[in-house]
Protein backbone atom coordinates (compact mmCIF):
# COMPACT_ATOMS: atom_id res chain seq x y z
CA UNK A 1 0.00 0.00 0.00
CA UNK A 2 2.81 2.43 0.82
CA UNK A 3 4.52 1.60 -2.48
CA UNK A 4 1.43 2.62 -4.46
CA UNK A 5 1.17 5.88 -2.54
CA UNK A 6 4.85 6.58 -3.06
CA UNK A 7 4.53 6.10 -6.82
CA UNK A 8 1.35 8.18 -7.22
CA UNK A 9 2.26 11.00 -4.81
CA UNK A 10 4.04 13.26 -7.36
CA UNK A 11 0.97 13.20 -9.66
CA UNK A 12 -1.59 14.33 -7.06
CA UNK A 13 -2.64 17.96 -7.52
CA UNK A 14 -2.31 20.10 -4.41
CA UNK A 15 -4.01 23.26 -5.68
CA UNK A 16 -7.56 21.87 -5.90
CA UNK A 17 -10.26 24.04 -4.29
CA UNK A 18 -12.39 22.64 -1.50
CA UNK A 19 -15.83 21.73 -2.81
CA UNK A 20 -18.44 19.18 -1.87
CA UNK A 21 -21.54 17.46 -3.21
CA UNK A 22 -24.24 19.88 -4.37
CA UNK A 23 -21.84 22.67 -5.30
CA UNK A 24 -22.02 24.21 -8.76
CA UNK A 25 -18.56 24.14 -10.31
CA UNK A 26 -16.85 25.13 -13.54
CA UNK A 27 -14.45 22.47 -14.77
CA UNK A 28 -11.87 23.82 -17.22
CA UNK A 29 -10.87 20.95 -19.52
CA UNK A 30 -7.96 20.98 -21.97
CA UNK A 31 -9.22 19.85 -25.38
CA UNK A 32 -6.70 18.95 -28.06
CA UNK A 33 -7.84 19.31 -31.67
CA UNK A 34 -5.09 18.42 -34.09
CA UNK A 35 -2.07 20.54 -33.24
CA UNK A 36 -4.11 23.13 -31.32
CA UNK A 37 -5.11 23.05 -27.67
CA UNK A 38 -7.93 25.03 -26.05
CA UNK A 39 -9.78 25.20 -22.73
CA UNK A 40 -13.44 24.15 -22.64
CA UNK A 41 -15.59 24.95 -19.60
CA UNK A 42 -18.20 22.49 -18.30
CA UNK A 43 -20.43 24.01 -15.62
CA UNK A 44 -22.81 21.95 -13.53
CA UNK A 45 -23.73 20.49 -10.16
CA UNK A 46 -21.47 17.94 -8.48
CA UNK A 47 -23.70 14.92 -7.85
CA UNK A 48 -21.04 12.36 -6.82
CA UNK A 49 -17.50 12.17 -5.56
CA UNK A 50 -15.90 8.72 -5.64
CA UNK A 51 -12.73 6.87 -4.71
CA UNK A 52 -9.72 8.60 -3.20
CA UNK A 53 -6.14 9.48 -3.87
CA UNK A 54 -5.05 9.47 -7.50
CA UNK A 55 -8.26 7.70 -8.64
CA UNK A 56 -10.63 10.34 -7.21
CA UNK A 57 -13.41 11.33 -9.63
CA UNK A 58 -16.34 13.73 -9.61
CA UNK A 59 -19.57 13.45 -11.57
CA UNK A 60 -20.89 16.81 -12.79
CA UNK A 61 -24.44 17.16 -14.13
CA UNK A 62 -26.09 19.95 -16.08
CA UNK A 63 -29.12 20.44 -18.28
CA UNK A 64 -28.18 21.28 -21.85
CA UNK A 65 -31.02 22.15 -24.27
CA UNK A 66 -33.52 20.28 -22.09
CA UNK A 67 -31.43 17.11 -21.85
CA UNK A 68 -29.45 16.06 -18.77
CA UNK A 69 -25.72 15.68 -19.44
CA UNK A 70 -23.34 14.06 -16.96
CA UNK A 71 -19.57 13.87 -17.19
CA UNK A 72 -17.14 12.05 -14.95
CA UNK A 73 -13.87 13.90 -14.42
CA UNK A 74 -10.74 12.39 -12.83
CA UNK A 75 -9.61 15.13 -10.43
CA UNK A 76 -5.87 14.60 -10.78
CA UNK A 77 -5.83 14.22 -14.57
CA UNK A 78 -3.54 16.54 -16.56
CA UNK A 79 -6.49 17.35 -18.86
CA UNK A 80 -8.22 19.19 -15.99
CA UNK A 81 -6.77 22.71 -16.09
CA UNK A 82 -8.79 24.27 -13.27
CA UNK A 83 -11.89 23.86 -11.11
CA UNK A 84 -13.79 26.92 -9.87
CA UNK A 85 -16.66 26.90 -7.38
CA UNK A 86 -19.55 29.06 -8.62
CA UNK A 87 -21.97 28.50 -5.72
CA UNK A 88 -22.20 26.30 -2.66
CA UNK A 89 -25.07 23.86 -2.32
CA UNK A 90 -26.89 22.80 0.83
CA UNK A 91 -27.59 19.06 0.68
CA UNK A 92 -27.93 16.18 3.13
CA UNK A 93 -26.88 13.32 0.89
CA UNK A 94 -23.53 11.94 -0.23
CA UNK A 95 -24.79 11.17 -3.75
CA UNK A 96 -27.41 13.25 -5.56
CA UNK A 97 -28.57 10.64 -8.06
CA UNK A 98 -32.19 11.61 -7.36
CA UNK A 99 -31.62 14.76 -9.46
CA UNK A 100 -31.65 12.57 -12.57
CA UNK A 101 -35.41 12.08 -12.24
CA UNK A 102 -36.20 15.76 -11.68
CA UNK A 103 -36.76 18.49 -14.23
CA UNK A 104 -36.99 22.28 -13.93
CA UNK A 105 -37.19 23.97 -10.53
CA UNK A 106 -37.40 20.63 -8.71
CA UNK A 107 -33.87 19.85 -9.86
CA UNK A 108 -32.46 22.92 -8.06
CA UNK A 109 -30.22 22.63 -5.01
CA UNK A 110 -30.59 25.21 -2.23
CA UNK A 111 -27.70 27.58 -1.76
CA UNK A 112 -25.57 27.50 1.38
CA UNK A 113 -25.01 30.93 2.85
Amino acid sequence: MDLIQAVTQPYIKKELPSFSIGDTVQVHVRVKEGSRERIQIFEGTVIARKHGGIQETITVRRISYGIGVEKVFPLHSPTIADIKVVRRGKVRRAKLYYLRDRVGKKAKVKERI
